[in-house]
């Protein structure tokens, strides 16, 4: 397309129909003898990852998992994992990164290695975050756990993701250890977006592996990047709100926005174009289970499949409010049903209680639909 488009524009006008696919095949036959071979094959994988997609290009889904909470455990907390184990959590994650001071690394590692050989974690998914890219002992979480832990780790969550060359190293180290092994189950991918750089080249990482599973937002150190006026783990702030207009003497209303909205939407929209899970990060305030609550809220509403929880007092509270209730379950399903008449009479739409309900409405009611009955096959 756009060698078409970019012979076509060298005349004033559209040639007729044999030139222009002379043009397309003289522009077609130079690019590509200018062009080395593992740049070609990168452009390819560009095409294939959904970089230069069309409006109508069917995008596949991740793997599909269970992803409403995600517990976090540091790796050198070696008898709480097991407990994390029984928790009604639906992914654990085992922490190197963050939670572990720079002289507990290896023993965290050799932790997190024997827990995925010994524990019990059933159905639930296992995930290690490893260190970031930026060090040194993050080669060898890749390797030792790939070499060493069997094959019950389902995913990295790797950290502070900036760009698609970062993935790119990890994908070709993960791979290549893999391959080594003999590793049956392919890792899968959970990017943390916590910077600015990360924030600005998202979309160019939503498309980057596919490994890719779930993209989530470190909103402590997206704080940090981008120099916001706080302190807090995520949650809202006072400073950031609008003020009523003045009118006369009567008082005047101030309303607290939400300072993560922008980012937020922006991983939502580049996880769902891709295919992924947007999942939220953490809540810091553990002794305020209404805040985790609103911000588990506010995410549900925004499209997040899930959040973190960094205490088990969290877990039950992100379970509840990212699963469908019995009435939305059953409202879905008549929206189903409605839908599936109309169509039998030839339309296209029809009205429901009242509402609207047409074709956009049967995907609404079917990812209600297939996620209750993902947390009852849980």
């Amino acid at each position: 397309i756009f060698y078409c488009a970019s012979a076509a524009s060298q005349y004033r006008y559209w040639p007729s129909a044999p030139r222009m696919f002379a043009c397309v095949a003289q522009s077609l036959s130079r690019g590509l003898s200018q062009t080395a071979a593992p740049q070609r094959h990168a452009a390819a994988a560009r095409v294939v990852r959904g970089n230069i997609r069309t409006s109508f290009t069917q995008v596949p889904e991740c793997t599909a998992r269970l992803d409403r909470c995600e517990l976090y455990v540091p790796g050198t907390q070696s008898k709480i994992i097991p407990k994390a184990a029984k928790s009604a959590a639906d992914v654990i994650v085992m922490d190197l990164e963050d939670s572990v001071a720079g002289h507990e690394k290896e023993k965290a590692r050799k932790n997190v290695i024997q827990a995925l050989q010994e524990v019990d974690f059933g159905k639930k998914t296992v995930a290690v975050r490893i260190n970031g890219l930026y060090s040194h002992h993050m080669y060898r979480d890749v390797v030792d756990i790939i070499e060493q832990a069997g094959e019950r780790c389902d995913m990295f969550i790797i950290p502070m993701v900036g760009n698609a060359k970062d993935v790119y190293m990890a994908d070709s180290l993960t791979t290549q250890v893999e391959t080594m092994v003999g590793r049956k189950k392919r890792i899968g991918f959970g990017l943390i977006i916590e910077a600015t750089l990360g924030m600005m080249n998202i979309n160019e990482i939503a498309a980057s592996s596919k490994r890719l599973e779930s993209l989530h937002f470190g909103v402590a150190d997206y704080a940090a990047s981008t120099k916001s006026r706080t302190t807090n783990i995520g949650g809202p702030n006072k400073l950031y709100g609008v003020l009523t207009d003045k009118d006369g003497d009567k008082s005047r209303d101030f309303f607290w926005g939400d300072p993560w909205h922008y980012a937020m939407s922006r991983i939502v929209v580049a996880a769902r174009a891709n295919g992924l899970r947007p999942v939220d990060g953490p809540f810091g305030d553990i002794a305020d289970p209404d805040g985790y609550r609103a911000q588990c809220q506010r995410g549900a509403a925004l499209g997040f499949e899930g959040k973190w929880a960094i205490h088990p007092s969290q877990v039950a509270i992100a379970n509840e409010v990212f699963s469908p209730s019995e009435a939305e379950v059953m409202q879905a399903k008549r929206v189903l049903k409605a839908m599936e008449d109309a169509q039998a009479q030839g339309l296209g739409a029809v009205s429901l209680d009242g509402k609207l309900v047409d074709i956009a409405s049967i995907k609404q009611a079917e990812a209600i639909v297939h996620k209750a009955e993902a947390i009852e096959r849980s």
